[in-house]
């Protein structure tokens, strides 16, 4: 789109050359003519008439939202839209920790991206991916953001009116750092810091202080969530028996003397007090944990589609305190490919909830459990549809199409992989555990259909086309090449079980000498896609896992066509991996593929014992 700016203020111009590197944008001497001006109040109007679109806007992030609404309206004669946060505080958060730390300038990327559709705040949620002075063990060979990086980062943050803020864990999840014995006296037990030891204070001193030297925001979130074992391990041993609320109470006192020395303002998750209501909807004042004012509890939950159900869970929460946040999920977190028909009925409901319920702050979260497998913009779609709720606009499939290049009915395709239902509201992450499942065990065969190799089939196909689009078409590739992989993965172990007891040696010759071959060809390309996009978005600390999970699936199904050529042969007269007898799926109750979640790597692989 071709754009006169002649009529735009220095920061609308700075913002017009920043966003070409998103949007197809020309600033010249012919096209549209942008007269565009900041404004007293939040948000952005803009109006459309005789060929010149006027934008008054009140924050850099609004002109962003009013630019790529601009870009996907061009030509419309007295085109108007006016709009505002409905929230106070609105924002997402990346993961950096799960071995995925994204590159500085894929942050950048992400950064215009968020601004264009019309995030306040980025957060890096960093456990251990940050230097910190006098701590050299922490981050080593993990990425670590440096000082430097930080800073540049946050510069260029505030240069779109974007604010930089860090997530960090002040108690568990630090769990990388375990392994060096420099830190072995200040663990309670598992990932979590020994509360009340005055060395887990230093550390903690030392973190607050290189986030603060280097990140201006001083909004922060400390973590504290998930530390169930708190005071059951050397606090215990030290100081006898205390409720777990207690032991919450007493660090937390002592993490926020830190926190004000540092002058942060100070939000942490929670799930350790709220828990401790043991979901009682009516407490006396005696049961209620006293949660320090200045603490801000962000309740967070990705899992429902029901809008009451976020309702009451944020009811509850406002007996422990009126500053109350909320935390929404874009689904990213469960393999290589996202949730995002998931993410958005989830955040359809999360988000209606907080407006009846008066929430004023919310966070859209993209965690990456389990290894970050999934890009952090194959989620965009669930982002902008968060976003435009949080704008109260409507779903303008346009204005996506104008960020991102593809329409949002394509780039919604990036959930085939495990779109085995058409029901919105249920999700499962088959792609991943089909895909390392082993091929004699056969562990999660009972839930695969019937068809499922030309589901896979069909759905590379269905893939092709996108993986050429200029600027997402990489992540597209990874999910068409695993695609590719899963038509010959995912009923092997089913196929070569069911061949075995039926002694058709015709089939297993067939896997043995046609598919398995084939199938290994396509892991060898998968691994190079997957390789590449990842070190698109992300450092290259963390991929040596990926390389061990990948080229380890390779050995064993290399091993596992060497079993099947010597049982041909007659070397071996039995398998008796296939010998052994099979249950239905048993690690929990669910057993239906459309719903079915499993995704820890260590478990999937194999029955036995692996670390």
């Amino acid at each position: 789109m071709k754009i006169q700016a002649n009529d735009c203020d220095h920061t609308a111009r700075f913002l017009l050359e920043e966003m070409r590197q998103e949007l197809d944008v020309q600033l010249c001497t012919e096209g549209i003519c942008l007269a565009a001006h900041s404004m007293e109040k939040p948000g952005f109007t803009v109006q459309e008439e005789n060929g010149t679109v006027t934008v008054q806007y009140g924050s850099r992030v609004d002109f962003c939202r009013a630019l790529a609404a601009v870009c996907a309206h061009a030509g419309e004669s007295g085109w108007q839209a006016q709009e505002s946060c409905v929230f106070d505080d609105f924002g997402v958060s990346l993961d950096c920790s799960r071995n995925a730390v994204m590159k500085p300038e894929a942050v950048c990327r992400f950064l215009r991206l968020a601004a264009l559709m019309g995030y306040r705040f980025v957060g890096l949620y960093l456990e251990d991916t940050v230097e910190v002075e006098g701590e050299p063990c922490f981050g080593n060979q993990r990425g670590a953001y440096t000082g430097a990086q930080l800073q540049a980062l946050d510069h260029y943050a505030e240069s779109l009116g974007v604010e930089l803020r860090a997530y960090i864990q002040t108690l568990a999840h630090i769990n990388q750092i375990t392994r060096y014995q420099t830190y072995e006296p200040i663990i309670d037990t598992d990932d979590i810091l020994l509360v009340g030891d005055e060395r887990t204070y230093q550390l903690l001193d030392r973190l607050l202080g290189s986030i603060s030297q280097n990140i201006r925001s001083r909004k922060l979130n400390i973590g504290m969530d998930e530390a169930h074992m708190a005071g059951l391990g050397k606090y215990l041993d030290r100081n006898g028996y205390h409720p777990r609320t207690e032991v919450l109470l007493e660090h937390l006192h002592r993490v926020l003397e830190l926190c004000r020395k540092y002058g942060f303002q100070t939000q942490m998750w929670s799930d350790l007090f709220f828990h401790q209501m043991d979901g009682k909807t009516c407490l006396n004042a005696g049961d209620v944990p006293r949660i320090p004012p200045e603490v801000e509890l962000a309740y967070w939950d990705y899992y429902s589609c029901d809008k009451e159900h976020y309702k009451e869970i944020l009811r509850q929460h406002r007996q422990m305190t009126d500053r109350v946040a909320f935390a929404a999920g874009a689904w990213k977190w469960t393999g290589f490919t996202p949730h995002n028909s998931y993410s958005m009925e989830t955040g359809r409901a999360g988000l209606a909830a907080c407006r009846e319920s008066g929430v004023r702050s919310v966070v859209v979260t993209t965690w990456g459990d389990n290894g970050a497998e999934a890009s952090p913009f194959s989620v965009l779609p669930a982002l902008y549809a968060d976003a435009q709720l949080a704008y109260d606009a409507p779903e303008d499939a346009a204005r996506f199409c104008s960020i991102t290049g593809i329409s949002l009915h394509d780039f919604l395709k990036i959930d085939l992989p495990c779109r085995f239902s058409e029901r919105a509201g249920v999700h499962n992450n088959a792609s991943k555990y089909l895909l390392y499942q082993d091929a004699l065990y056969g562990t999660f065969d009972s839930v695969v259909p019937d068809g499922i190799a030309a589901f896979y089939s069909e759905t590379a196909e269905q893939l092709e086309p996108l993986c050429g689009t200029p600027r997402f078409g990489y992540v597209f590739e990874t999910q068409r090449q695993l695609c590719r992989v899963l038509s010959h993965k995912a009923a092997l172990s089913r196929t070569i079980y069911e061949a075995y007891h039926a002694q058709d040696r015709g089939c297993l010759q067939r896997l043995a000498q046609e598919e398995m071959p084939q199938l290994l060809a396509d892991l060898g390309a998968f691994r190079q896609v997957f390789r590449r996009q990842w070190m698109q978005d992300n450092k290259p600390f963390g991929f040596e896992v990926q390389t061990i999970r990948l080229g380890g699936l390779e050995a064993r199904l290399q091993e596992v066509r060497g079993v099947l050529l010597q049982y041909l042969n007659g070397e071996l007269s039995c398998i008796e991996e296939l010998e052994a007898p099979r249950i239905p799926f048993s690690y929990f109750e669910e057993q239906d593929l459309e719903k079915l979640n499993y995704n820890l790597w260590s478990v999937i692989v194999t029955p036995g014992v692996i670390g």
